[in-house]
């Protein structure tokens, strides 16, 4: 929503002549201004008022706008992922990676999509998983999930790194597979990647 902000200005003359007698009036949102000038020639007999009106808008290009908490977020969590040496990797080269040198893959999916394709060899630890208890809050959420079309409401799986930690070795080099693939990889359209639901 846009902010206005208007303001008028009045100018006037004093000389003998009373040749100009001008006023200002703008009209500013966040980003232009939109004013009228009026102005009042006497020759002591008629006035004659002239009436221009003159835009300007200023277009923010040498500022970025404010990133959200969640770019933030985004960007303290990839930070420490590039710091800890971790990289994205398609498909192909995931394949290639488990194959030949012992990488596991771990599928964070929701267990039913697992269950629908996986990659061969995969080991599931759903890190979202549907709403299970049915105390009030749950059923009100459960209810917004549903106002918005989506029947199968998840939350974050609390037992997510227990579970990792009793299904992988600790030692395992571990490929995270998820829906929404995000990336570390920067490109023109996002300069720091992009995060999945994952991250």
């Amino acid at each position: 929503m846009a902010a206005f902000t208007s303001i008028a200005v009045q100018y006037s003359s004093t000389s003998s002549l009373q040749s100009l007698v001008p006023s200002l009036e703008a009209i500013r949102d966040h980003n232009s201004w939109w004013g009228r000038v009026r102005s009042y020639k006497s020759t002591g007999k008629t006035s004659l008022q002239h009436n221009i009106t003159r835009g300007l808008t200023i277009q923010s290009a040498a500022t970025k706008p404010a990133k959200s908490p969640a770019e933030e977020d985004w960007k303290i969590k990839r930070e420490y992922l590039l710091e800890k040496r971790v990289r994205s990797v398609d498909a192909k080269e995931a394949l290639r990676l488990q194959k030949e040198n012992n990488f596991v893959i771990l599928d964070v999916r929701p267990e039913a999509e697992f269950k629908e394709a996986h990659p061969q060899d995969a080991i599931n630890v759903q890190i979202y998983r549907l709403i299970k208890e049915w105390t009030a809050w749950d059923i009100a959420r459960r209810a917004a999930f549903a106002f918005f079309g989506i029947f199968s409401g998840t939350e974050e799986n609390p037992e997510f790194i227990q579970s990792v930690e009793a299904k992988l070795d600790k030692n395992a080099k571990i490929i995270v597979a998820c829906s929404a693939g995000g990336t570390m990889k920067p490109s023109q359209n996002l300069p720091e990647g992009q995060q999945s639901r994952v991250n």
